[in-house]
């Protein structure tokens, strides 16, 4: 590192703090690719603490990526409450049947204890090892589900969906419940070492329910939760619209916001002004066709819309890269951003 050049951390906080840094940060949020990188199967992978810390590190390296990423699997904690996770040979786990079968049940849950699920405990201890052997140089970005959103995979998308509109009282429990084990996750893994959180929810976008019915049922939750989360939180939509919340998700505390590939980023950048800091918005599923020349136009192209001023991160729209997508077009992205994204950002002055 040259005297100039930052550390990851460095060069996050200061995008953060919408001013410009060394470069854009890059957070390539890449999973299951440790499991290629270590010569493992995805199960056995996400299995062992110490390959995913292993994992993470040697991606990081690799790709010049600016965080650590200890996430492994949404369904992880759909495990904690007893469900069932369905493993892949080249894709992400998924959560199994519903556990929750008939909306009556819900009088009887109560949040899992974090001491009693294996999974939670391995995850800790993952952030627990990134910690120490990244020296505090490198952001270590964990993962909560939000409680508006974890059901899909509790009771399925359908009877969730007839909870919301049909029965109030079950559905204010159901939150109380997933509010309550979401806070003890998320500060679990601050209290291991993490950086920041990263608050996936899906179904507060606009693509899945209506704006004011995010508002009216979602914000209150969120901006709770966040509230009482010790640490940053980075409120994620995974792939989801969001530019007629960005001013709603500022005000729950967050300081960054993940955006979808199916916006305009610079429209976004505008809605944001100075209030929050963007993630995204690479398209991670046509990713997997990428030529090195067409990743290099899309993040040069990213850059030119959100770069400017701060205030943005380079990331997939989704959190997650597919498993498909090649060491190639990683590569040939983590270039780009080395040839584009360095401050100050002249080269558009030029082409304008």
């Amino acid at each position: 590192m040259t005297s100039t050049e930052m550390t990851s951390l460095q060069r996050v906080l200061t995008t953060l703090g919408h001013r410009e840094p060394d470069r854009v940060p890059l957070c390539l949020l890449v999973t299951m690719h440790g499991a290629q990188e270590l010569g493992m199967s995805i199960q056995s992978y996400f299995s062992s603490a110490a390959s995913m810390a292993e994992g993470q590190l040697r991606m990081a390296r690799k790709y010049r990526s600016d965080c650590l990423y200890a996430f492994s699997y949404a369904a992880l904690e759909v495990e904690a409450w007893g469900g069932e996770v369905i493993f892949s040979e080249d894709g992400p786990p998924n959560a199994g049947q519903p556990f929750i079968r008939r909306p009556e049940q819900i009088r009887a849950l109560q949040p899992p204890a974090i001491a009693d699920s294996p999974g939670l405990l391995r995850t800790l201890e993952t952030i627990r090892q990134l910690r120490e052997r990244s020296r505090g140089e490198t952001p270590i970005i964990a993962v909560v589900m939000a409680p508006f959103s974890v059901p899909v995979m509790q009771m399925g998308f359908d009877a969730y969906l007839h909870l919301m509109y049909e029965q109030p009282d079950l559905f204010a429990l159901l939150m109380r419940l997933n509010e309550e084990f979401c806070v003890a996750w998320a500060n679990a893994q601050l209290a291991a070492g993490a950086t920041a959180i990263c608050y996936f929810n899906p179904v507060a976008s606009t693509t899945i329910v209506p704006h004011d019915l995010s508002l009216r049922l979602d914000h209150p939750i969120s901006s709770r939760v966040c509230a009482r989360i010790n640490g940053p939180v980075a409120f994620h939509f995974a792939s989801g619209r969001c530019l007629p919340l960005v001013a709603d998700v500022a005000k729950t505390g967050s300081v960054l916001i993940g955006v979808s590939t199916l916006e305009d980023l610079a429209e976004l950048k505008r809605a944001a002004a100075g209030t929050i800091s963007l993630l995204g918005n690479l398209n991670g599923i046509e990713m997997r066709h990428w030529s090195p020349a067409e990743a290099e136009a899309k993040v040069k192209a990213a850059i030119a819309a959100a770069g400017p001023g701060g205030g943005f991160i380079l990331a997939d729209n989704h959190g997650e890269i597919p498993f498909q997508v090649s060491e190639e077009t990683l590569l040939a992205i983590a270039e780009a951003v080395q040839r584009w994204g360095t401050y100050p950002l002249h080269w558009m002055d030029r082409e304008t």
